[in-house]
């Protein structure tokens, strides 16, 4: 499975809300959907995550859950994406279909090097800026912190970036190394801009940069 470049990460006030946007950004073209949820039981989320799949499975979107490994596992997401303060992912491994994929969230080199150690199948690393979608947000790492650690780890492991994200920042991203993007705020506010970052992304995309898993 070749990791789509782009990632929504949903958005919304209310649950509903969350479903509507992830519907939009699929008509929109996007290629992976991240349900991101918090505050809710784990009961309420399983149920979304059932309607989510449903909405991404009509589009062939894939599916990504935030946190919640038992949840994608029951889903049948296409796999789980891992905070630094979430289960471990080799434990989540345990649990999860072969088939499913682990994403894991990292600040620093040595947070990425962890999760290349844990078998993760990308790493989404950030902060790029501020962003107002977290709290307690870790020190933002900009163009000089994404050029370190691609260059640091050179891993054939996809690094997306992630945090503050606008249709601006993408040629100077991934000049950097950095295979793609997860974005939140921009898509939302305008779910055209998934068509232009769709474009940006792919335009610069050379043979070698077609990561593919490895198992």
């Amino acid at each position: 499975m070749i990791l789509p470049k782009l990632h929504y990460i949903s958005q919304g006030d209310t649950p509903k809300e969350h479903l509507e946007n992830i519907q939009k950004a699929c008509t929109s073209g996007a290629e992976l959907v991240q349900l991101r949820l918090k505050n809710l039981s784990a009961k309420k989320i399983l149920k979304i995550a059932l309607e989510a799949r449903e909405i991404t499975n009509h589009y062939q979107t894939r599916l990504i859950i935030n946190d919640y490994y038992k949840i994608a596992k029951e889903a049948k997401a296409d796999g789980v994406h891992l905070g630094k303060k979430d289960t471990c992912p080799t434990l989540a491994r345990k649990n999860l279909y072969s088939w499913q994929i682990i994403g894991g969230t990292a600040n620093t080199l040595q947070d990425a090097e962890t999760l290349l150690q844990k078998k993760v199948n990308y790493i989404g690393l950030g902060p790029y800026r501020f962003t107002a979608t977290k709290d307690n947000l870790c020190p933002v790492l900009g163009l000089n912190g994404y050029t370190l650690i691609t260059e640091a780890l050179n891993t054939e492991i996809p690094i997306i970036g992630v945090g503050g994200i606008t249709t601006e920042d993408v040629i100077a991203i991934l000049k950097t190394g950095i295979y793609g993007v997860a974005v939140a705020t921009t898509i939302t506010k305008d779910f055209n801009s998934i068509k232009v970052l769709n474009k940006l992304l792919n335009a610069s995309s050379t043979e070698e940069m077609r990561h593919t898993f490895k198992q």
